[in-house]
Formats: structure tokens, sequence, C-alpha cells
């Protein structure tokens, strides 16, 4: 599939992105089966963004956005735009003036799975990115890739019209027709967890919130009422 370039795509439905930006990485990646999260180096230029839009999807080549660019011409207002690379490689192959290019088609924030670049001028723009890393090495226009085909994006599968969620905890992907279901899930486990805070509030111990006290003493789990006598310390540089 390289060389193609798909200009329309479906995308996930308005409302299921909604409540899924609202809900935020953790609570979306466990209410999906613990599913879809990318790779922990995948990390916010700078730090309080949240978004979640429908994935317009780029293929590069190592030391090359020229994609980056071909892709800007079919985003769509909300979309986020996730690029994958080829082969391993951190280049930085966005930098303020891409940031200011998506920002102006109405981009919802972009997932880097090479460098980026200009990072103090897309922090104060506010534009929402994510990267595997920060350089200041650019990169040329040579290659061609492809835009909105699947790609893997930091360890997952990423097709044309996912819905992607990225914060302060990292991006996960789900897929367009599992989006209203994970949202609904998500909901659910966030009604759970307020109930559960309430109750933490109140001093209750997690131990007996959640019942973990048999489990812990099936696995061996034993109290013993101290202080003990540990013998003496060997002092320090012995």
């Amino acid at each position: 599939m390289n060389g193609m370039v798909v200009r329309n795509i479906h995308r996930a439905d308005a409302a299921s992105v909604e409540a899924l930006e609202r809900l935020g990485v953790a609570t979306v990646h466990e209410a999906q089966g613990r599913t879809g999260l990318m790779r922990p180096d995948m990390r916010p230029v700078w730090r309080g963004a949240r978004v979640c839009g429908s994935a317009v999807t780029a293929l590069i080549h190592p030391g090359d956005n020229w994609m980056i660019h071909v892709a800007v011409e079919v985003l769509k207002p909300g979309d986020v735009l996730v690029v994958a690379c080829s082969s391993d490689n951190a280049d930085g192959a966005f930098g303020e003036l891409l940031a200011t290019s998506l920002k102006a088609r109405g981009a919802k924030g972009v997932v880097l799975e090479v460098g980026c670049r200009d990072a103090r001028e897309i922090g104060a723009m506010r534009f929402p990115v994510w990267s595997r890393a920060i350089s200041a090495k650019g990169t040329v226009k040579a290659s061609i890739g492809s835009v909105n085909v699947p790609v893997v994006c930091a360890g997952v599968q990423v097709v044309p019209g996912d819905a992607v969620v990225a914060d302060d905890d990292g991006v996960v992907v789900v897929p367009r027709a599992d989006a209203a279901r994970v949202a609904q899930a998500g909901a659910e486990r966030e009604k759970k967890e307020a109930a559960s805070r309430a109750k933490l509030e109140e001093g209750v111990l997690g131990l007996d919130l959640y019942g973990m006290r048999q489990a812990l003493a099936e696995k061996g789990l034993t109290y013993v009422d101290g202080p003990l006598d540990w013998g003496p310390r060997a002092s320090r540089g012995s």
C-alpha cells in the first residue's frame, strides 16, 4: 500500500468520541479490557491536554516527513493525526510550522512514533502533541509513504477512523466499531470508581473495600505483632 492516499474514511461517531475524551486514557484502557495502549515512551510534549478524535494515519520513512504534509490535506476538524514510521527512528519530523498548519485545519492533536522539535513553541501554542522523543534533528522530503492506511504505531494497530484518546497517561486506541460500547463501559466504571472514592475518603481501607484479605491469606500472607529484634546492622562501608 506504499504510495496510497485515501481521501475519505469512516469516522467514529461524535457522541462516542466526546464521551471517550471525557473519560481519559486510563479509564478507557481498562474499559476495553486493558488493550490498545501504546508504548509508555509516547509522551505529551506539554502536560495537561486531553483529546479524542478519529485517526487519520500517515506512514512515513526514517528521517522524512513528506507524508505528514500530505496528510494535512485530508484531515477534517476533530481528527487526530497518527504518524507511524516504517523503521525505528526518533528524528524531529514534526515542529512548530506543521503544528500551525494542523491547528488551522481543526485537528485535535498529533501522535508521533518519531520525534518532535520546537517543543517550547508548540507548548506556547497549546497544540496537543504526543511523541516518542524530543529531537532537534530535522528531516527531508524525499520518500513516498501512505496516508489513511492501517498502520502499527508504538505497538498498536491503528485503522483510519479509530478513536484515539490521549492525555498525560499516554495514548490508547479504540477500534471505531467498539467506540460506543467502550464509552458505555467506561461510564459504568467511572460510577463504580466514584462510589469507591467516597469510601476511601471516609478512611475505609482498600483491603476491605475490595475484599482482598481472604485472597492474601490464601496466598500465605501473615501478620506478626512486633516489634521484632532483627539483630545488629552492618555498618555502612563495611
